[in-house]
């Protein structure tokens, strides 16, 4: 067989994340890839069968390891410059993100760094994240531009996401976010003008972002401001996303649902009424633990939503104030902290994640026909991605059935 690009043969399990209510587990089981895609995926006996492992491209044994989906991280802004270490150190003693913010620190700072930077820098920046994000297993990532909040440096931003997704095995979705902050010294309905007059048409014409996000909170963007943002960006094409319920329960949850956005994301404050809303509209909650455990804040709770029928994703929200690139990171603070199991844990942190950026092709799951986007855990078991803590589980990433990465001494 020419196009048997890869057989995987003697997993001790296989998670196969066909729904999000159903992690479906396959023991003692092999995967075959042709054409990037999974073409079997059952016990090893039958799948090497009709895919004999001498035939293929390349044949691993996964010895008795578990085999996962690759992460799908569905909110992310990792296209930064600078460093906001000392703002950690401050939190530590008590100061908060508002008035971190407030005395010019926060995004504004970061938008400061990121408007002095190269493309070559934030190029380069972007990629090292990048690689951090698949040796930890993801392998399709969402990055927000919004460091710029101008039209020219919303536009670099958006350039360089476009260049890594060409650049770098992980799969990039670009989304536009100049709704991010308020910057120094405009006045919040100006600034959002200028984001739909001048920033959004260029944004369409660019032709790179996806989505476009909006922050709705208290002292950023209102209700009625984000509205108008987004419902300017569906115009031009963009899927609305938004940043809701954060630090206070302001309505971004039910403008996501009533936008038909494709994700609501944060959600620390939401009630089951918002839950039952996102539910009702298809939106998808993305859950952000990292955030809650940078902040020392309380944690989102998931089974609101699940019980709503809309069962969340989790996501790392990397970013300088969430300064975590890791998914398996993400997938141990929602069983440890927020009371997932470890099997919708990574279902949220897979499947659900393509749900929130609206990939209907099989990504976040080793169902057939989808991508080949797999991991091979060094443990026999994905309950040992939460319960080894710390540490990176992960020894070998394929991507549309290649291998990617591979742990340093992985055989």
């Amino acid at each position: 067989m020419a196009d048997l690009d890869a057989v995987l043969h003697d997993a001790s399990e296989v998670l196969t994340a066909p729904a999000p209510t159903a992690p479906g587990i396959r023991e003692d089981a092999a995967i075959a890839v042709v054409d990037g895609r999974i073409a079997a995926v059952g016990p090893t006996d039958d799948v090497t069968r009709e895919y004999p492992p001498e035939n293929a491209a390349r044949a691993i044994d996964a010895n008795g390891r578990a085999v996962v989906p690759g992460f799908v991280d569905a909110h992310t802004h990792a296209l930064f410059a600078g460093d906001r270490a000392d703002e950690f150190a401050a939190k530590l003693r008590g100061k908060t993100y508002q008035e971190i913010l407030a005395e010019g620190g926060g995004i504004l700072r970061t938008v400061r760094a990121v408007r002095a930077a190269s493309d070559e820098t934030l190029l380069s920046n972007l990629l090292d994240h990048l690689d951090t994000m698949l040796a930890h297993g993801t392998t399709t990532v969402e990055v927000k531009s919004g460091y710029g909040l101008d039209r020219e440096t919303e536009l670099r931003m958006l350039a360089v996401i476009d260049r890594a997704d060409d650049a770098h095995p992980v799969d990039v979705v670009p989304t536009f976010m100049g709704a991010h902050a308020v910057p120094e010294d405009r006045d919040a309905d100006d600034y959002v003008d200028e984001v739909i007059d001048e920033q959004l048409p260029a944004v369409a014409d660019q032709g790179v972002a996806e989505f476009c996000d909006a922050f709705c909170e208290a002292d950023v963007f209102t209700v009625e401001q984000s509205r108008r943002v987004l419902e300017a960006g569906r115009d031009h094409g963009l899927t609305p996303k938004v940043h809701a319920e954060e630090f206070t329960r302001l309505g971004g949850a039910a403008l996501a649902a009533d936008l038909g956005a494709a994700s609501a994301d944060h959600l620390l404050h939401a009630t089951e009424a918002d839950a039952q809303a996102l539910a009702d509209a298809g939106v998808t909650p993305v859950l952000l633990p990292g955030t809650a455990f940078s902040l020392g804040a309380d944690y989102a709770d998931p089974d609101t939503f699940a019980a709503a029928g809309a069962p969340p994703a989790l996501a790392t929200d990397f970013n300088p104030n969430c300064y975590s690139q890791s998914m398996q990171f993400a997938v141990a603070l929602g069983c440890t902290a927020m009371g997932m199991t470890p099997a919708d844990a990574m279902v949220a942190a897979t499947n659900r994640g393509a749900a929130a950026l609206n990939r209907d092709d099989g990504t976040g799951t080793l169902a057939e026909g989808a991508p080949a986007d797999l991991l091979v855990l060094d443990a026999p078991s994905h309950v040992h991605v939460p319960y080894n803590f710390g540490v990176n589980t992960v020894e070998r990433v394929l991507k549309d059935g290649r291998v990617v990465h591979r742990r340093e001494g992985a055989a």
